[in-house]
């Protein structure tokens, strides 16, 4: 393997994780609708969406995975750097300059063009890619890999200290783990009172961005992992099982100190999804890149390629209704129960054969 190659594995599963925000958990979720008397239908419909509070659904993977693979092509990246004879300091700057137009990207999403700063949304899921892949990536162009791993170590358990020990001033005698007497919600509405997404929280915000650093560490750890020369592509797979049982495992026992939370990036959430990151990963790996069986994950690489587009686009522009406008009459002739999951599926794909287009005409938002 070419050392500063990017491996096609990675566009694949960031589609994958890519369609369920285009719309398939809301495909899945409508579908499920269908059969109320089934305990099946109910769980898996559950899935698609975030849970509340503590614990874990399939629906909160999908921001930790892309947030992981992102950071598994920054040593792809990093060395093609290197090779072209760029400087640390310039793959520093180049890296700040990503990070600044995805913040700015999560701000155009939350409406910053309606000047409306008073009760702008600062925080964004695209500014938290950009502020902890870049705090990931300062750490991997200056760090040694004993540095980094120590360094991501004392933010979990520090920042499990934080949640367990201190509680929200405002909220005295409050349940450390509640929305209420968290430490990490009270810095929110506090400093951000105008701004947050939730009454209590806001599930990207600011001090829950460090452990997101952890989440983006662990996907360069597995970049330097996969880019090896060292190592055989089967030990490779080996490792990555091993570490995906391994950190999920880590995920449900330190999930008995501080509970599994998307919302404020528990460490026990970085753990567990680390370890579902690594699982899917391989997975995708071993089929394209060690077996060589492309074809099957064309439709999602499609996607991965214009990830950032795909979501810029659903945010700003209603693509619902060029669905409407092909299929609505159509969708008019089958029960009326089905026609949401028809007109669902017609949006999707309108946005796939959109990337397609794109991906054709060999156009890519690159960040």
């Amino acid at each position: 393997m070419q050392t500063g190659k990017r491996l096609e594995s990675l566009d694949a599963p960031r589609g994958f994780d890519m369609f369920f925000i285009m719309g398939f958990a809301a495909l899945v979720a409508a579908i499920c609708e269908q059969f109320p008397g089934s305990g099946f239908a109910a769980w898996l419909g559950s899935q698609m969406d975030h849970v509340p509070w503590d614990g874990f659904h399939h629906h909160d993977s999908i921001f930790p995975l892309f947030l992981f693979i992102a950071g598994c092509s920054f040593p792809f990246s990093y060395a093609s750097q290197v090779s072209r004879g760029s400087t640390r300091r310039q793959i520093f700057l180049r890296a700040l300059k990503r990070c600044l137009i995805l913040v700015f990207f999560g701000l155009a999403v939350n409406g910053f063009f309606r000047l409306d700063f008073a009760n702008l949304r600062w925080f964004s899921v695209l500014g938290r890619i950009g502020l902890a892949w870049f705090g990931a990536a300062v750490m991997y162009i200056y760090l040694s890999k004993g540095w980094r791993i120590g360094i991501c170590a004392a933010i979990l358990i520090g920042y499990t200290l934080l949640c367990c020990l201190v509680g929200a001033p405002d909220f005295p005698g409050a349940d450390l783990t509640t929305q209420e007497g968290n430490i990490v919600c009270w810095i929110d509405r506090t400093l951000f009172p105008h701004h947050i997404y939730q009454p209590l929280y806001d599930p990207e915000g600011l001090l829950s961005t460090l452990p997101a650093v952890v989440t983006a560490c662990l996907g360069m750890f597995t970049g330097e992992l996969l880019r090896s020369t060292e190592v055989s592509d089967k030990k490779k797979c080996l490792y990555m099982l091993a570490g995906g049982a391994a950190f999920v495992v880590l995920g449900l026992l330190w999930n008995k100190v501080q509970p599994i939370n998307k919302a404020l990036w528990s460490s026990s959430f970085v753990c567990l999804l680390a370890g579902y990151s690594l699982l899917n990963l391989v997975l995708f790996y071993w089929l394209i890149d060690v077996k060589g069986h492309r074809r099957w994950a064309f439709f999602f690489k499609v996607i991965g390629m214009n990830s950032i587009t795909i979501y810029m686009i659903n945010h700003m522009v209603h693509l619902y209704e060029v669905s409407d406008f092909f299929l609505k009459g159509a969708a008019g002739l089958i029960p009326e129960a089905w026609s949401w999951p028809f007109l669902q599926a017609g949006y999707l794909a309108v946005q796939w054969l959109f990337l397609y287009f794109l991906y054709k005409k060999k156009v890519f938002l690159k960040v």
